[in-house]
């Protein structure tokens, strides 16, 4: 098994690229010699005429073959690396782009996913001394739970696992156990602090001194907060870190206190940016993140196109680490949208949505139109006396197209959202013929 150091980790993301490199060259070999014990991958490597000793450098990782979300959904058990009887944990992805897939994780694989973490909560600036309040659920197969909760206690802090909802619940722990991370959606976080308002208790005088952010934006392409990062920031008086992971990918990324993308672990991920023809984006450019986990032994997957867009960074950050960053998720491939000529995604849509006092909640619904474009609906709920027609006009202005808007109880909006037994709300559906 693999022995991970937090000093090692930082001298790396402290080295220059050019040296770093030659490292993660090797790495990307070891992973695909690895990957060759998956049939899936012995007979896609096979078809495409490379053998691990091709790869001399990272110049080479395009020439590997790309994999897709379809190819998980098909071939789950192919893919997996090791026999059953090595597998010491098996996690489910969330299922919101398609059927659930078993993904295994070897003793080996739990603890890199801890040291990725570790390696994530040193960057936000947490220590040893500092307790971190886990507003995340780590039962029904989700792993990031599990993940957050490891990497803390490899770091040396103190972690609660107090689990998601009941922001009452949430309040007395933050007041009995004081706190001073707390992690968590930032929808849900805001929610303790506004439940804590509301009861005049004062959140940003809890003692909190960073937010670690999962499964939502709180920044917008230009790295600037969205309404909901400002008024998260605001309610708690300190800094939001974004994070970003995957079930699958066995690897998470995550911002430090200066915000200008999510870390890199160069000795755990590599990352592409590519268009919609597979070619590589340069820096600062939109396209589709494209991931190959570093070491993954039970699930070791190959250019994994997320279906997520983003942007990548190179250059230095202010912070001192070198590693490469990734931005904020700016949409998903599969929910890209067409209004008379206009491309837009989900996401653009529920940002401007944060700055309507009242909305408290949404989720878009997407039909087919005769003329190639999409019919779009947007179903908000909050307060009583929300207008559809002035939401309406703030979407044309800022949007350039006027997507329809419905007003609804906000308990049939979250009843829609959340439906029966799901993980994640949804807050896209998708009826577009295929």
């Amino acid at each position: 098994m693999t022995e991970y150091s937090i000093a090692a980790g930082i001298r790396l993301r402290e080295m220059a690229s050019g040296d770093r490199e030659h490292l993660q060259a090797r790495l990307l070999r070891e992973h695909v010699t690895h990957a060759l014990k998956a049939p899936f991958y012995r007979d896609r490597l096979a078809a495409a005429n490379i053998a691990p000793e091709n790869i001399r450098s990272l110049a080479d990782l395009p020439r590997l073959p790309l994999t897709a979300r379809e190819d998980l959904d098909h071939h789950g058990p192919s893919l997996w690396a090791v026999p059953p009887e090595a597998v010491a944990d098996l996690a489910l992805t969330s299922g919101t782009t398609g059927p659930p897939v078993q993904v295994p994780y070897t003793a080996g694989d739990l603890a890199r996913l801890a040291y990725n973490e570790t390696m994530s909560f040193y960057g936000t600036g947490t220590r040893g001394g500092d307790r971190c309040l886990v507003c995340v659920t780590l039962d029904r197969c989700f792993i990031a739970g599990l993940a957050y909760y490891q990497g803390i206690v490899g770091l040396g802090a103190t972690a609660i696992r107090s689990g998601s909802g009941q922001p009452a619940r949430q309040w007395e722990l933050i007041s009995l156990l004081r706190p001073t991370v707390l992690v968590g959606v930032p929808t849900f976080l805001l929610q303790i602090a506004q439940w804590a308002r509301a009861h005049h208790f004062r959140p940003e005088e809890a003692g909190i001194k960073r937010l670690v952010i999962i499964g939502e934006p709180v920044r917008r392409p230009d790295l600037r907060l969205t309404p909901l990062g400002e008024e998260l920031t605001r309610s708690w008086n300190c800094p939001a870190c974004a994070s970003y992971g995957a079930t699958e990918l066995e690897t998470g990324i995550c911002e430090c206190p200066l915000g200008c993308g999510g870390h890199l672990h160069p000795e755990l991920c590599l990352a592409e940016i590519i268009d919609e023809q597979g070619h590589p984006l340069g820096d600062g450019r939109p396209g589709e993140l494209v991931l190959t986990p570093l070491g993954v032994e039970g699930f070791p997957l190959i250019r994994f196109r997320t279906g997520d867009i983003a942007r990548k960074y190179s250059e230095p950050c202010a912070c001192g680490w070198h590693s490469e960053r990734i931005g904020p998720i700016e949409g998903r491939v599969a929910q890209r949208l067409k209004m008379k000529g206009t491309t837009l995604y989900p996401e653009t849509v529920f940002q401007l949505l944060q700055e309507v006092p009242g909305v408290r909640a949404s989720y878009l619904e997407v039909r087919s139109d005769y003329d190639l474009s999409d019919l779009v609906r947007v179903v908000v709920g909050g307060v009583d006396d929300l207008d559809g027609r002035e939401i309406e006009t703030l979407l044309q202005a800022r949007l350039r197209v006027k997507p329809e808007v419905v007003v609804r109880d906000i308990d049939q909006v979250m009843a829609a959202m959340t439906g029966e037994g799901e993980r994640k709300m949804k807050r896209f559906f998708d009826f577009r013929k295929k």
